[in-house]
């Protein structure tokens, strides 16, 4: 995934607005380039998980297919833990073929990005994959 700086700081900012709590959304995107961030509610309102609302999401989604763009990936942060997949986020991960972007505040001083492809019904071993993000300027 190709993420311009720009678009790697707003997600940071949606992180930080949300600590304590995670924070969520999804990243549009054309051929593995993201265009814009939509921020979306965690509704679960907790710094160890997201949900984001079904209706929220849903008009999220039709913003995307409206404007011509790919869901290219759902994002979510870790307020104290590494971008890496939790149990949790896997059991989660409802679209196989979308990455999950995780941003991780566990050194504030650094903020770390990574995606993965996550698939909920393979085997624990071979759930998650790691997809390279490319920041660029």
């Amino acid at each position: 995934m190709i993420l311009r700086r720009e678009l790697a700081d707003e997600l940071i900012a949606h992180a930080n607005d949300d600590l304590p709590n995670e924070c969520c959304g999804m990243v549009a995107g054309k051929n593995g380039s993201a265009t814009r961030v939509l921020r979306a509610t965690n509704s679960e309102g907790s710094p160890f998980m997201y949900v984001m609302d079904p209706q929220e999401q849903l008009r999220m989604m039709d913003d995307i297919d409206d404007a011509g763009e790919d869901l290219l990936a759902v994002y979510h942060s870790h307020t104290r833990s590494v971008a890496y997949p939790s149990r949790t986020d896997v059991e989660l991960a409802f679209f196989p073929k979308t990455l999950y972007l995780i941003v991780s505040l566990a050194d504030r001083d650094a903020p770390d990005i990574r995606a993965f492809r996550i698939d909920r019904t393979a085997d624990p071993d071979e759930a998650i994959d790691e997809e390279p993000v490319e920041i660029t300027t």
